[in-house]
């Protein structure tokens, strides 16, 4: 066997995937293998490469020593032959291309569809392939290459570089204001400030980026929120509020697309201005591909605009 013949790229991919995945059963199921398959590769490799990549865990398995140097030094291949297939691309296509991205529901109209329509005159080789999805499953998305572009969302301007796979471009930062009741002691107060407001029941979803933000939030000006509701959707949270079940944080994207609702009051907490920040993330490497770059460019430009039309 030539010496770089032991570094198998599929079964890389696949030692990988069960590193994120966690069991055999799981990696499998990703990869659109039987978990006998996925066991032998793994062996295979193992003998190509001269040491143990898995130990038993009771009757699961986990990762060696050995196992995560291979994989630290992996990351570096396949984010230079996502630069190579950027390069490829550039060459043989030009600006010609498909991009797939996946976008939260409020960022579609906002963000992506006014990029679309932009990309048909400034880039009509361009094709965006769209697909909503929940912005807590962004990075997953990316990461099976569902998508080559995600839009997610952030409690931070600068977002957690921690994972080195993707490379992450702030966009915009989005005020949130409260949803009050009509009804509500301080729907027509002067001010409003969250922590006035600690009280209250509040109406936001059980988990992911979303609910992060809002207790986020609202650790920040000093309580823990007290959650009433679970909802995800913004229709049914504005209803709620308007039926006096409760107060809820909104970005004002959100608030653009599905309106205010009947028996709801906004109120901009101008003292707290808390934000959300929208994040596109591609591959890293993948930020190359012309195609890319092109949507990365217009989704700056458009979220610039999206700032420059609003207070706030």
């Amino acid at each position: 066997m030539a010496e770089h013949d032991k570094w198998d790229i599929k079964k890389l991919i696949i030692l990988r995937t069960l590193r994120e995945r966690g069991t055999v059963t799981a990696t499998a199921e990703a990869l659109l293998l039987t978990p006998s398959a996925v066991s032998q590769q793994l062996t295979n490799l193992a003998k190509q490469l001269g040491v143990p990549l898995l130990e038993a865990q009771g009757r699961r398995v986990r990762l060696t020593g050995a196992a995560h140097l291979v994989l630290r030094h992996a990351e570096v291949v396949f984010e230079q032959l996502e630069r190579a297939d950027a390069e490829l691309v550039a060459y043989a296509h030009g600006e010609v291309g498909e991009v797939r991205v996946g976008a939260f529901s409020t960022a579609v109209p906002a963000l992506v569809v006014p990029v679309v329509r932009a990309l048909r005159v400034a880039r009509p080789g361009v094709r965006v392939q769209v697909r909503e999805a929940e912005a807590g499953e962004a990075y997953e998305l990316l990461r099976a290459g569902e998508v080559d572009l995600a839009l997610s969302l952030a409690a931070r301007a600068v977002p957690d570089s921690g994972d080195g796979r993707f490379t992450r471009v702030p966009l915009l930062a989005d005020p949130l204001d409260v949803a009050l009741p009509v009804a509500h002691a301080l729907a027509g107060a002067a001010e409003v400030r969250l922590a006035d407001l600690a009280g209250e029941a509040w109406i936001f979803g059980g988990s992911g980026p979303w609910s992060d933000i809002t207790r986020g939030a609202c650790e920040a000006a000093g309580f823990v929120p007290r959650q009433g509701h679970s909802a995800a959707g913004w229709t049914a949270i504005l209803a709620m509020v308007g039926a006096g079940m409760g107060v809820a944080l909104v970005p004002r994207m959100a608030l653009a697309v599905a309106g205010r609702g009947d028996g709801v009051v906004m109120r901009a907490l101008d003292a707290d201005r808390p934000r959300r920040h929208v994040v596109a993330a591609v591959r890293r490497g993948g930020e190359g591909a012309p195609a890319v770059a092109s949507v990365l460019d217009a989704l700056r430009a458009e979220a610039r605009a999206l700032t420059a039309r609003r207070p706030g």
